[in-house]
């Protein structure tokens, strides 16, 4: 299917999110759409698939102008979308998800669902059971079902949000191949991102923006300094994380048994130096989430010891709320920026209110309003003091995130830090926490992103089914042998 977006407009309050913007998409083809986090890339395509509505502009499928008001009236027109978090119900089986909203049927026969499901998934090596509960599949897993869902409605034209977002690299193989088999079967996919490398190697056409605006395109392959210009209109610096020099100690840990339900973890004797910082590798799922809920106070030790330097001395944390955690100087960023971060419908001076001890009943708005404009200013947020949080981007929810830690701290612990965020994001927020690091702060730090792990730590820790790895100097770690490790080939392992 041929799409055609002429002159679209949106506006959210202040904000232009898109701006006269147009765009063309062959059927049979996969057509990219690259910029940085808040370019107006998800704005654009949301209007398509009927999630927003558009403020002026034209929509033609096949030559046709439509009116797409609703999710549903996009799926009509054989438009359908994967968002960056799958619109799924985890409590339910993936058979119940895969069924679910089925227009005209009061009754459907759970017997030909199952194999309609499997008919289309085999045609792309997805391996999936009907039966599992949705919230224990992978991401990977989870897109998969949604793609299969689609296809299952007559979808014509297939439009993804960042899907490479926190998926591992043989989903990501399997998503590509997918992709470009529907595009062989005369489909269109837009592809939406900010990952260069991704675009290079999947598309046949990209689009960039910046701003709300369309600023150039291109086939692909394109020169990468083409495609980094139209971008952000500069090159950009990656920073250098200086090892540190400093021997005093900021977290110490004694054979440390912690779990849930599904596993158990030992970590056996760690001392992490001030300033240094610490990569936890390894598949999700695999106990490094536990282990940063540990050291935040989020979650309490089966056995062992943890002990943080609060005030130049060690002090003994183990069982203690997250409070007493916080007043020692430990921050914790979560990945979920807007389940476990931010409050979505608030706005970013409301949560400089929360952040700030208050001495009394009444809130100094004035104050408050100061501080948020600071913080906006200082950490370049792109919003506004009564701004929202839940409709910033991505990057501008994780600058909130950073901005509203406090200084100093002597740990800081977080999962995911970059991501869905673009170059220059990602970039930025190293800038920020290498600052931190120099002034004396540790960090711990989980992520799918092997690079970024192998970039800025001093040392990896890698968890595998339940096993921990001894920290290992990045000076000496290859990509191969860290791909190993994560696949549980390490040696000076703790089984738990």
């Amino acid at each position: 299917m041929n799409i055609q977006l002429t002159h679209i407009y949106k506006r959210f309050g202040a904000v232009q999110a898109n701006d006269d913007v147009s765009l063309d998409v062959e059927a049979g083809t996969i057509h990219g759409l690259l910029g940085e986090n808040g370019a107006g890339k998800s704005t654009l395509v949301k209007m398509l698939s009927g999630f927003i509505t558009r403020d002026s502009g034209e929509i033609l499928l096949d030559g046709k102008s439509i009116s797409v008001k609703t999710p549903a009236d996009g799926i009509r027109s054989g438009v359908g979308m994967l968002h960056q978090d799958p619109l799924d119900f985890p409590p339910m089986s993936v058979l119940d998800n895969f069924i679910n909203g089925r227009p005209g049927r009061l009754f459907i026969d759970r017997r030909s669902a199952v194999k309609e499901f499997k008919a289309i998934a085999e045609q792309f090596n997805f391996v999936i059971d009907t039966e599992e509960q949705v919230g224990l599949l992978t991401m990977g897993e989870r897109q998969q079902l949604e793609i299969v869902r689609l296809l299952s409605l007559g979808v014509r034209t297939l439009i993804l949000d960042e899907p490479t977002t926190g998926i591992s690299a043989s989903q990501k193989t399997a998503l590509f191949a997918a992709l470009k088999k529907l595009a062989k079967q005369g489909k269109s996919i837009i592809f939406v991102s900010h990952k260069l490398e991704d675009v290079e190697e999947l598309c046949n056409n990209v689009t960039v923006m910046r701003a709300g605006k369309v600023v150039g395109s291109s086939a692909i392959p394109c020169a990468t300094s083409k495609l980094v210009g139209m971008m952000f209109g500069r090159e950009l610096a990656t920073p250098v994380k200086p090892a540190t020099s400093r021997t005093d100690t900021a977290i110490k840990i004694e054979g440390l048994t912690i779990g849930d339900d599904r596993m158990d973890v030992r970590v056996n004797d760690l001392s992490i130096k001030r300033g240094e910082v610490i990569g936890l590798a390894g598949l999700e799922g695999s106990g490094q989430r536990l282990f940063l809920l540990t050291c935040a106070g989020v979650l309490r030790p089966f056995a062992g010891k943890l002990m943080v330097n609060a005030d130049g001395r060690l002090a003994e944390m183990t069982g203690k709320s997250y409070h007493q955690f916080q007043k020692a100087g430990v921050g914790y960023l979560p990945a979920d920026r807007l389940r476990e971060g931010l409050i979505w419908g608030l706005t970013i001076q409301e949560h400089v209110v929360l952040r700030t001890p208050s001495d009394g009943l009444f809130v100094n708005r004035e104050a408050s309003h100061s501080v948020a404009e600071t913080a906006i200013k200082t950490f370049n947020i792109r919003g506004k003091t009564d701004t929202r949080v839940g409709q910033l981007s991505g990057g501008n929810q994780q600058r909130t995130q950073l901005a509203l830690l406090p200084t100093p701290l002597n740990l800081v612990l977080m999962e995911h830090p970059t991501r869905g965020l673009d170059i220059e994001s990602t970039i930025w927020v190293w800038q920020q926490l290498i600052m931190r690091c120099q002034g004396g702060t540790s960090i711990i730090f989980a992520s799918s992103d092997l690079d970024e792990i192998v970039q800025y730590s001093d040392r990896v820790i890698v968890f595998s089914g339940g096993k921990v790895s001894e920290p290992i100097a990045t000076a000496v770690l290859t990509a191969s042998k860290l791909g190993e490790m994560i696949g549980g080939k390490f040696i000076g392992a703790s089984a738990s």
